[in-house]
């Protein structure tokens, strides 16, 4: 059975999402920071991809999207989304992705120290599909400031934020093109999730650019 037959929510494209050609808007006093508790930041980016829609609909045809099980409470469960992680020597499926990690570069270079290595990707069929609460800490997360940058494309979903351990919660709707970057402290003080939805919701792609050694 073809693993994306399961995509019950319809896409329906932004008014401004759709367009011939997928590019870059800038950065720079465009984007929007949150400072949060324990070192901890957020930026938002809304609609940084100007014809993100065009984007999604290459993203779900060439990459080569697959489902994974793995152990969680003495058991092996389905993974409630499609992944593809491209690593640093493999080439990123569409040539604005390649566009978009240098523009992270050019931004967040000084800040952050070093480029983006590595391109992890989910597909979020419908409501169904979800990331519980989690930080990026397997690796140099766990006890390292470092940055994640999130580029969503397709249906908007909310993107929680909580602090580690519970508090409460902070929303972010991402998808048509939004850029979202968590930096600082923010893998191991804070967590983010993705969560269940049963309303009608279409499908999203989310790309996760992070440095060496960060997953």
């Amino acid at each position: 059975m073809n693993i994306l037959v399961r995509m019950t929510g319809a896409f329906q494209g932004s008014l401004f999402g759709w367009s011939e050609e997928a590019t870059l808007g800038p950065l720079g006093q465009a984007v929007r920071r949150t400072v949060l508790d324990h070192g901890a930041w957020v930026d938002v980016r809304p609609g940084w991809i100007t014809g993100a829609d065009a984007l999604f609909e290459r993203l779900l045809e060439v990459v080569p999207w697959h489902a994974e099980r793995r152990h969680m409470y003495d058991r092996m469960v389905d993974v409630p989304r499609l992944l593809k992680f491209y690593g640093e020597d493999e080439p990123l499926p569409d040539p604005l992705l390649v566009e978009a990690k240098a523009a992270l570069d050019a931004h967040y270079g000084d800040e952050l120290g070093e480029p983006f290595r590595t391109a992890g990707m989910c597909l979020y069929r419908d409501g169904r599909d979800s990331v519980a609460w989690h930080g990026d800490t397997i690796g140099r997360g766990s006890s390292e400031d470092t940055m994640v940058a999130i580029v969503s494309v397709g249906t908007p979903r909310p993107l929680l934020l909580r602090p580690r351990g519970g508090g409460p919660a902070l929303r972010h709707e991402v998808g048509h093109g939004d850029l979202l970057v968590m930096g600082g402290s923010c893998q191991r003080t804070w967590e983010h999730a993705v969560p269940k939805t049963t309303r009608p919701t279409g499908p999203r792609i989310s790309v996760q650019f992070r440095p060496r050694g960060v997953r």
